[in-house]
């Protein structure tokens, strides 16, 4: 099986070079500093759970070279989809399924658009990673889940062989047979924790140690749960606790990735978190007061 990754930044670079260090044939799609860095010295993966190294990267920014592939992991920010949508075309076969990783509510179907649904599947996964330096990706926690479904619901060939792949590697791969009901379940829970701790400019640890943002926390996701049901999402009872408990369970020093990225003077996907809720609360009569303040607070920054 070949895989391309397009984006091989935290995520991209967490699961490509897992799957690379065990023996598969993993293309990455970088740029800049990282890229020189992977040509040069190899990426690295760091984690409690062993660290994994790639001496001999298969690293370009023309996919042009990666060529055709089986799977591509879709793994760049929400503004550049669109354009790194454009860029999968030389690596597409008849068959290629484009597995999209980010977060957000519609990208699979946003790839779709451009690319044709039969390429398009959604994923989504909780595993926290970041670029620690170039070439060298940080791992923290013990999650490596990855889950991905076709948008149809559909069981395929193609997805089967990959989560076989995933797990061979160490990952803990599931096929979705409700994929949308997946990614809605992780929005709500990704958008409030994003935007509270961007907002307080807190880490998980902080998020953990103080009650009243958890409190936060817990409000901005009821109202976010209430959009999602209103929006036909089957969202299940007591989601609302569980995502709570999931926050509480990351190591104090994680952080989402919308943090990250603001302290790094980043652009920030403020618009495919909160922004989304507080415009499909207005469409659909739910009112989303704090959503629409934690947007106000985090706009000033959404370009760096």
């Amino acid at each position: 099986m070949k895989i391309g990754i397009m984006g091989s930044g935290g995520l991209g670079g967490f699961f490509g070079g897992w799957l690379a260090a065990s023996g598969v044939d993993v293309s990455f799609i970088a740029r800049g500093e990282h890229l020189d860095a992977m040509r040069a010295n190899g990426l690295t993966v760091t984690s409690q759970l062993g660290d994994r190294r790639v001496s001999n990267v298969q690293a370009t920014d023309d996919p042009n070279q990666a060529g055709p592939v089986d799977i591509i992991l879709f793994c760049v920010k929400n503004y550049d989809l669109e354009v790194a949508a454009e860029k999968c075309r030389p690596m597409l076969s008849a068959n290629t399924a484009v597995i999209s990783l980010l977060n957000g509510c519609d990208a699979a179907e946003r790839i779709g658009a451009i690319l044709g649904p039969k390429h398009a599947v959604s994923g989504l996964t909780f595993v926290p990673s970041n670029i620690a330096s170039p070439g060298v990706i940080a791992h923290l926690g013990d999650k490596t889940d990855l889950v991905f479904g076709e948008l149809d619901g559909t069981q395929s060939s193609r997805l089967a062989a990959f989560c076989d792949v995933c797990c061979k590697a160490g990952l803990n791969a599931q096929v979705s047979p409700d994929i949308t009901t997946a990614v809605w379940s992780k929005f709500v829970g990704w958008s409030a924790v994003s935007a509270v701790t961007s907002a307080s400019r807190m880490s998980f640890g902080g998020l953990q140690s103080t009650p009243e943002l958890i409190q936060l926390y817990r409000d901005v996701i009821t109202e976010n749960f209430q959009v999602g049901l209103a929006k036909g999402a089957k969202l299940p009872d007591g989601l609302i606790d569980k995502l709570v408990g999931l926050a509480t369970s990351y190591p104090p020093e994680a952080k989402p990735s919308m943090l990250v990225d603001l302290e790094r003077r980043k652009p920030i996907e403020l618009e495919t978190a909160c922004g989304t809720i507080a415009k499909l609360g207005e469409n659909l009569g739910v009112k989303t007061p704090l959503n629409r303040a934690l947007f106000a607070t985090l706009l000033p920054f959404i370009d760096g």
